[in-house]
Formats: C-alpha cells, structure tokens, sequence
C-alpha cells in the first residue's frame, strides 16, 4: 500500500489515495500505522476518495481518523494536507472536496517542488455565534470539531498535557469531548496557541480548526503554534462568522509503501 506523509505546520498525517477503493483498513490497522514506535507516525490518517455519491464541483471526498484509529471530525490542518496532496495528484490548484462537516475549497498559494514545502489557503464553515458559548473562564464552540479556548499564563511552560486532558474528560462540560486550546498573547502582538486533542490524547504542534477558534474567540489574526505560524481571516455578524480562511504551511515529508497489517 502506497502512503504519503504530509505535515501542516508540525501537525502530521498519513495520506493514501483510495480513490480505487481498494484500501479497507481496520481501527487497529490504522492505530498501528500512526504509532510512533511501531508504524509510520502520525497524529491521523486521511483516505482521499471519489465522492459519493456523486456531486458536481466535488472533487474528492476527506475521509479523516484520529490516531487511535476512530473516525474523526473535520481536521484544518488534515484539509490543507490533503489539498496539497489533490494538488499533486494533478487536480489543479483551486481544489473542492467534501469532509465530515461538509464542502470545502482550498487554493494552493505556493509550492516549491525542491523542498517540498508550500502554502495552502482552506476555507472553513461558518460559525454561528448562537452555538458559542462562554463557561469556566473560557469559550467553547465548534469550528468543524469541537474546542474549550482557555487564556492563560506563561503558556510556553504550561502543562498543556495534564490540563488538557483534566479538562478534554469534564464530561458535565463536554459531553462528547473537546479538543483543549490555551492561548496567551505574545508582545510582538501575535497570539500563542497549545492544543491538546481528542483522539490523540496529546498535545499537537498544531490544530487547524482550533487555531480558528482561537482567532474568532480572541480576534486576532496572527497566531503562532510550536509547529509554525498562521493566518486567519473572517467576517462577523451579529448571527455568525463567515468567509473563514485559514493559511498556513504544508510539507510533503516522504513517501513509501506499507507492508504490515498486524502486529
């Protein structure tokens, strides 16, 4: 089986293409394939598929699951990846794909075939300011997953791991769990964000849909993660927030074949 590995600012993924339909992979398959010790290593794993059914302007379908091998929501970081690797696959550069909140558009800013390295732009779902809501001295709300966006302090010695995971289990907060952001603001202006995942029970070095919601809850538009730095750009109203782009870095890190199925 053929896989790709990409990395959205830190935040990394195996990628194959089963537009065939051919690839079938158990929870425990695709577990092993994210392990970090006995797989490839990734914080997921995203199947790129034909729409079904069938739908015009849809290019592919975004089949995304978390490293424990279940089916996970919509992954910002996994979108642009995935984009990147349609690009690549020679479906142009302007792409249109559906995911498990719904369709997406992504545009390919750059790409430098020497590095392997780009710029993707995705757009994300509107969200509505009904659906937010502000509990426990932070704000929660679903930006395609959902997320708990929490200011602290001195957040490049927090323990994002411990409270992350104390908070991510509240099930008398979240009842169907929440990815965990603790954001505190730098003073060259930008906004640093830590994200603890569902799914992956970890940090990540970056969270695509959580740095969203850090800049509709904060409204800053610059934000920097331990993976790299965003861009993040929306229109509010007094219902929702609308025409959300999220920028950042792509890498196509390497490629190869999978042979084990068990371990």
């Amino acid at each position: 089986m053929e896989f790709y590995k990409f990395d959205g600012a830190g935040n990394d993924f195996v990628v194959i293409d089963n537009r065939s339909g051919a690839c079938n992979l158990s929870r425990e398959q695709i577990a092993l394939m994210c392990h970090r010790r006995f797989g490839i290593g990734a914080d997921g794993l995203m199947l790129l598929e034909e729409c079904r059914p069938p739908q015009i302007g849809c290019q592919f379908e975004m089949k995304y699951y978390n490293s424990d091998g279940g089916l996970g929501s919509m992954c910002g970081n996994g979108g642009r990846c995935i984009a990147m690797f349609a690009h690549l696959l020679g479906m142009g550069t302007h792409l249109h794909f559906r995911a498990f909140d719904g369709d997406h558009d992504a545009l390919i800013v750059s790409w430098d075939a020497a590095t392997s390295r780009g710029i993707v732009d995705l757009g994300m779902r509107e969200v509505p300011r009904a659906a937010m809501h502000q509990l426990q001295g932070g704000w929660f709300l679903d930006t395609g997953s959902p997320h708990f966006v929490l200011p602290v302090s001195d957040l490049e010695h927090f323990d994002v791991v411990g409270e992350g995971r104390r908070l991510r289990y509240r099930d008398d907060l979240f009842p169907q769990g929440a990815n965990i952001d603790f954001i505190e603001n730098l003073p060259d202006g930008r906004l640093f964000v830590r994200t603890y995942e569902r799914g992956v029970e970890d940090e990540t070095w970056a969270c695509g849909t959580g740095v969203t919601a850090c800049a509709i809850v904060s409204g800053n538009h610059r934000l920097v993660t331990r993976g790299g730095d965003f861009s993040v750009s929306f229109s509010a109203s007094e219902t929702c927030f609308a025409n959300i782009r999220l920028v950042g870095p792509v890498s196509l890190n390497f490629k190869g074949l999978w042979t084990s199925s068990a371990r």
